[in-house]
């Protein structure tokens, strides 16, 4: 098990690291947050000018074929400056590349991933419904129906993240209800927002501001047949290998956010003065640092073992929820000190911690609460099944 980065890792990670800080560095990241109505389309337009939509798009079709270690280390560069707002990139990565490229058709692959890689498509997610949230299948009531040509599909989306601006929406909806359990007669479809009965009501969130997450009602909306992904009724075996990497880029974007934390942490500290000193001769401040650089640590290894499982092709699934709920509380510990090191300047906007701790908080209940990730390995230990 060696967890060292290659050659080519090391340099992707060092030119990650000068691109953000030259053409996305933190401030500007506040800057556009702040436009809570306005998608940052020049940010998405920025990534796929430096190639990144491309990361995880396979290279016979215009990709770069990157690997969970890269994937994760791409998530873990960008969230040091966008913390949430990586959502630019990752919606797009997990339910249009990674979906697409493990269970859509030649022919599907052939017509939106290279489109994908250039930047010229996004996608968002269409999976939780009103009422539902962890019990995704138990709340699972939007159904489509066969018809000719197609399917006509009816109910309630929530937590769309850009919605607005997607050109797809990967949408799982009940085909049959002729079922011996709720994970069969699911069905996965690439529906395209343009479709007529699609309406959005945005929601007001307390952070990831200006991506824009909404509600999503769906009347007779007819999406054809080659824009089914999978098999019909099988779209839950489909998406666990895709939930397993989409748990690695929040563990990612969990390590940028710790990585920005403790960058600001200690300049501040090695500038601020207070009773005659700068405040990081506090002993109880550098025992924050110290808690948040071992979080940190402790996630690092976590991220890591995970990606090297799924990169060897081995069982990934207690790694990567054990992982994610690592990072997120760690995330969210680590944003809370480093609001209580800033003070007063931790709470403002001109500054970064207030952000990072909004973005992480999101990430203790999502994609899956803590709780029921809990549930989840406590059963692969062998206990009973809690819920």
């Amino acid at each position: 098990m060696d967890f060292a980065l290659t050659p080519e890792q090391q340099t992707f990670t060092d030119d990650l690291r000068r691109w953000v800080d030259s053409e996305i560095p933190k401030d500007y990241l506040r800057e556009i947050e702040a436009r809570e109505d306005e998608y940052p389309i020049e940010l998405f337009d920025k990534l796929g000018a430096a190639g990144y939509h491309a990361v995880s798009v396979p290279v016979e079709y215009g990709g770069q074929g990157g690997s969970l270690m890269t994937q994760l280390m791409l998530a873990r560069g960008l969230s040091r400056s966008m913390a949430g707002m990586i959502w630019v990139w990752g919606s797009t990565s997990f339910a249009g590349a990674n979906s697409v490229g493990l269970y859509g058709t030649d022919e599907q692959k052939a017509s939106i991933l290279p489109r994908i890689a250039a930047g010229k498509v996004r996608v968002t997610i269409g999976f939780t419904e009103p009422g539902g949230g962890t019990d995704l299948l138990g709340a699972l009531s939007t159904k489509a129906r066969k018809v000719d040509g197609g399917w006509v599909i009816n109910g309630a989306k929530t937590w769309c993240t850009s919605a607005h601006v997607s050109d797809y929406v990967l949408l799982l909806a009940r085909t049959d209800d002729r079922v011996d359990r709720k994970s069969k007669g699911v069905t996965l479809f690439l529906m395209p927002t343009d479709a007529e009965g699609i309406t959005l009501k945005p929601i007001p969130t307390l952070g990831m501001r200006a991506l824009g997450t909404f509600d999503m009602a769906l009347d007779d909306v007819f999406v054809p047949d080659d824009l089914v992904l999978g098999e019909p009724g099988e779209a839950w075996k489909m998406l666990l290998p895709t939930l397993a990497n989409e748990r690695i880029m929040l563990m990612g974007t969990c390590l940028g956010i710790l990585d920005g934390v403790l960058e600001d942490a200690l300049a501040y500290m090695n500038e601020r003065t207070a009773f005659g000193k700068h405040i990081g001769e506090f002993q109880a401040l550098q025992h924050f640092v110290a808690d948040i650089a071992m979080w940190r640590y402790q996630t690092e290894l976590a991220a890591h073992h995970a990606a090297w499982l799924g990169d060897t092709g081995q069982d990934v699934f207690l790694a990567v929820t054990m992982g994610k709920v690592i990072a997120s509380e760690h995330a969210v510990r680590a944003a809370d000190l480093g609001i209580q090191i800033l003070g007063g300047q931790g709470y403002s906007g001109r500054t970064d911690m207030q952000r990072y701790w909004r973005d992480a908080r999101l990430m203790r209940f999502s994609p899956v609460t803590n709780e029921m990730a809990r549930n989840l390995i406590a059963e692969r230990h062998g206990l009973p099944r809690s819920f």
